[in-house]
């Protein structure tokens, strides 16, 4: 079965970095496009980035665009986001999706609080 699991989110300071990972199972990972997303308290969840399947194309939110980086390592079946410059705004549970067919996976979340 098709299992996503996040890791890598903390409390960090305005300014500082976190790496998220996101590690997928029961797929194909290297055939898929990946996507990183996120939910702050009371607020809808919000698309961050994707990368398509051979890593050579990334869209990102105009938010976070020149601050954080998506990448993926297909032969770990891994997909990453680089997060720099933080900021109290990106405080919010950071989840990867993956659209397979008609059916949309989430991993269950990673927490990333950005405060002083």
């Amino acid at each position: 079965q098709v299992q996503l699991v996040e890791s890598g989110g903390g409390l960090v300071q305005p300014g500082g970095s976190l790496r998220l990972s996101c590690a997928a199972s029961g797929f194909t990972f290297s055939t898929y496009q990946m996507s990183w997303y996120r939910q702050a308290p009371g607020e809808e969840r919000e698309f961050v980035a994707n990368i398509f399947p051979s890593g050579g194309i990334t869209n990102y939110a105009d938010s976070v665009k020149g601050r954080f980086t998506i990448s993926r390592d297909n032969a770990k079946n891994t997909m990453y986001l680089q997060m720099n410059s933080l900021k109290p705004d990106d405080t919010a549970v950071y989840y990867c999706k993956v659209r397979i067919g008609v059916t949309t996976y989430w991993g269950q979340g990673t927490q990333v609080t950005v405060s002083s």
